[in-house]
């Protein structure tokens, strides 16, 4: 939002149904964002040249469909296409048949298939909800107990063998043919500090990545997204918007742990405060097929950092309606809302993940100290957030796995 906000190609912003963050930078509508007839109502009534779709539930429900039908330029893929992210299942079936690197694995659907797919990798055991699961879908643990009870729990899972190394996120635009890759960023999972505790949405991250190897970015387009891309113009469902590309570095290579089919956060919140090149313009031209071949987008020579705020008790049960007191955004910092709300004239949490403070610096060393500097000034007693997002101890620590390796 903040980006576009600043992007001088865009007169006006919309956010629906938004929130009090939202409200800061574009005009709130509420509207039911599962709802494709009246998303694509809305924006016609408004005039829009372009809608973005953000969540994946809106996505893989259709409306980006409903959207262009109506005569709008969407950036968003059809919901056929998002099913790379709706159906674990389906994008390990494309990624086989376009031949990018992913793990092993075997779709499950009875106590029985998922005890013996647990036993043929051992642990530690990868177990993913197939469908959409807001994040929390995916069990990594060595407990065979833990991981055989959240297969149960899942209709359809896909159980996979770990993957060691690094994690790594690459966002690439997409008109269905031409592709742009964003700058690589990693984000932190797990809820507590060194990586401990369940998964979540992410707790923070940070871009770009001084370990990374000098040529991921084409790495990933000609083996990764790019093949992708190919193979679903081919079976006749072209997809066209934010393939996210979740990978992971092993000591055998390179190899794809997931796809979302939209920006994923924390990451995005890290990347675009760095983006110099136009955003509302590069989406539409990519919602119109209008990107053209060896495009590539131009970058800050900076870095961001971003650190989550949670309420209590998630990623279980958070609890709701703590009040929020902020201080001003800076120059090199500001606040995003993820899971607030107004009430009575207070801000008060109304999420899981309820802010994402994101400061820029020189390098990551100081848009970290200055994250951690303006979360010291926030008053909220209800929430907690990990204290180590982007240490130079655990980047030290990457850089030292990865030295001499190959993607």
């Amino acid at each position: 939002m903040r980006a576009l906000s600043l992007d001088e190609s865009v007169t006006q912003v919309f956010a629906a149904p938004g929130n009090p963050g939202t409200a800061q930078l574009a005009t709130n509508y509420p509207v039911d964002i599962l709802d494709g007839a009246a998303v694509a109502a809305l924006a016609v009534r408004l005039e829009g040249d372009l809608v973005i779709v953000g969540p994946e539930a809106p996505l893989v429900a259709g409306v980006a469909d409903a959207v262009r039908n109506a005569g709008i330029a969407c950036f968003g893929p059809s919901g056929e296409a998002a099913q790379l992210e709706g159906s674990k299942a389906f994008a390990k079936q494309i990624m086989a048949e376009a031949g990018v690197p992913t793990a092993a694995s075997f779709v499950c659907t009875t106590a029985e298939e998922a005890s013996a797919a647990l036993d043929a990798f051992g642990a530690p055991y990868v177990v993913k909800d197939d469908g959409l699961a807001g994040g929390k879908g995916v069990v990594v643990t060595s407990n065979r107990d833990e991981a055989l009870a959240h297969a149960v729990s899942c209709e359809r899972v896909v159980i996979e063998e770990y993957l060691d190394g690094p994690e790594v996120s690459l966002f690439v635009i997409t008109d269905g043919v031409h592709a742009l890759p964003l700058s690589a960023a990693q984000d932190f999972k797990r809820v507590g500090d060194g990586d401990t505790g369940p998964n979540t949405g992410g707790m923070g991250a940070y871009c770009p990545l001084p370990w990374a190897p000098a040529d991921l970015q084409d790495q990933v387009l000609k083996r990764v997204a790019l093949p992708v891309i190919a193979r679903m113009a081919e079976r006749g469902t072209p997809f066209a918007g934010l393939l996210y590309c979740g990978l992971a570095l092993t000591s055998r290579g390179l190899r794809v742990v997931e796809f979302n089919a939209r920006f994923g956060d924390p990451e995005t919140e890290v990347i675009l405060p760095l983006l110099t090149s136009p955003l509302g313009n590069t989406l539409y031209r990519a919602a119109t097929g209008a990107l053209v071949a060896d495009e590539q987008l131009s970058w800050k020579g900076e870095a961001g950092v971003g650190v989550v705020l949670a309420a209590n008790g998630y990623p279980g049960e958070p609890e709701k309606g703590g009040t929020i007191k902020l201080p001003p955004d800076t120059d090199r910092v500001h606040v995003i809302h993820a899971g607030t709300a107004n009430v009575d004239g207070q801000l008060v949490a109304a999420g899981g993940r309820v802010l994402v403070v994101v400061a820029t610096g020189a390098d990551t060393e100081a848009a970290r100290v200055a994250a951690y500097e303006h979360i010291s000034r926030i008053d909220y007693p209800g929430g907690f957030n990990r204290s180590d997002i982007a240490s130079a101890a655990r980047l030290s620590g990457i850089a030292a796995t990865l030295k001499g390796g190959q993607l």
